[in-house]
């Protein structure tokens, strides 16, 4: 894929009045009192290497000793609240092992290491700076994936959970060579129906490491999911193949094995299967998702130039003419969600006249 195809560098929007109201709503605001801000105060830090003595592009970090306690605490204060109720009685069990900033990409996140000083079991989570476009992204997760995900928003800071599984070039890269014919099938299978749902819901730069592979025993086999773990680019960039992640050259390797492992008419099916499972999301979150897109349709997380030229492309794939009718990124979005529900509606009401149903 020519690189000319993204931006170079995304701005970062800011959560507005609309979007806060919405997040204390379905409860994703806390009042822990520490921001990205202040984890940028570290007064120096290390290189992290992999196990392979790799750069990993993230330092270790350490701060005053005045301020250390006081990070930490609020840090424990996130995990409680991120990941049960906040009680904090289970302080004395919880240490920060570890606070790493990352020097690579747009949102520089902090990763913060928590561990429970009784059986060494450890948690990672992120603590980000708050962009609009990202928590639209890590919402639309949630609510349209089959995957559910945590995360808290204070003032301009972003606080995600950590999405377990092996980063997709790692995957390629170390794993995918031991994969029986069952397990490449599957894969196959799970990155066609990966690819449909990031082009539907405008989930943009799903690049292999921008996405895990997640394994799961099961009996006699091992079975594999996708599910991405970047939303920088949610509803941005205008150029409609970039929500598309098998235009990616770094996924070349994926999109090889769909052709080696699935003929054109199981490519189809799962397509289907796909447009089917988020059609019933779209119904099943309808409340949730239209006050979300209500916000968004006034939220301007995009240029004028990227719209027009997204509501173009999308209309020429569709033929839909409500996407040429929208104004921003967030009608465009609603026009692609309306549109596959609206052919799933089509189609369910045609088997049951047809008796196949």
């Amino acid at each position: 894929m020519d690189d000319k195809l993204m931006s170079k560098k995304k701005p970062s929007y800011p959560v507005r009045e609309k979007l806060d109201a919405y997040l204390k709503t379905f409860a994703r605001k806390t009042q822990v009192s520490i921001s990205y801000q202040d984890l940028l105060r570290f007064t120096g830090g290390i290189t992290v290497y992999d196990k392979h003595e790799n750069d990993t592009l993230w330092i270790r970090v350490y701060y005053p000793e005045f301020e250390q306690d006081e990070i930490e605490y609020n840090l424990k204060r996130i995990y409680t609240q991120l990941h049960s109720d906040g009680n904090e009685n289970v302080f004395d069990y919880l240490k920060i092992d570890a606070i790493d900033f990352c020097t690579f990409g747009n949102s520089k996140p902090f990763r913060i290491k928590i561990m429970n000083v009784y059986n060494n079991n450890y948690v990672y989570f992120y603590v980000k700076q708050a962009d609009a476009s990202r928590i639209y992204g890590l919402e639309l997760e949630h609510i349209l994936s089959p995957n559910r995900i945590n995360f808290l928003v204070f003032e301009n800071t972003l606080i995600e959970e950590h999405i377990a599984g092996i980063p997709g070039d790692e995957f390629i890269n170390n794993h995918l060579q031991h994969c029986d014919d069952l397990g490449l099938a599957q894969i196959a299978k799970e990155f066609v129906k990966f690819n449909e749902r990031c082009m539907i819901t405008l989930l943009g730069d799903m690049r292999s490491y921008n996405f895990v592979v997640i394994p799961t025993h099961d009996f006699d086999h091992v079975r594999y999911k996708i599910r991405a773990i970047d939303f920088d680019q949610q509803c941005y960039e205008g150029n409609f193949k970039v929500y598309q992640p098998a235009i990616f050259k770094e996924n070349i390797k994926y999109v090889r094995l769909v052709a080696k492992r699935l003929d054109n008419r199981s490519i189809e099916q799962y397509r289907n299967e796909e447009r089917a499972l988020l059609a019933k999301r779209i119904l099943n979150g309808k409340k949730r998702l239209t006050r979300l897109l209500r916000v968004m349709s006034t939220d301007p997380i995009s240029s004028r130039q990227n719209v027009r030229q997204l509501r173009a492309d999308i209309f020429e794939f569709t033929s839909d003419i409500k996407f040429k009718r929208a104004a921003n990124m967030g009608a465009v979005l609603r026009a692609a969600l309306e549109f596959v529900k609206r052919n799933y509606e089509d189609v369910s009401v045609k088997r049951i006249v047809d008796g196949t149903h």
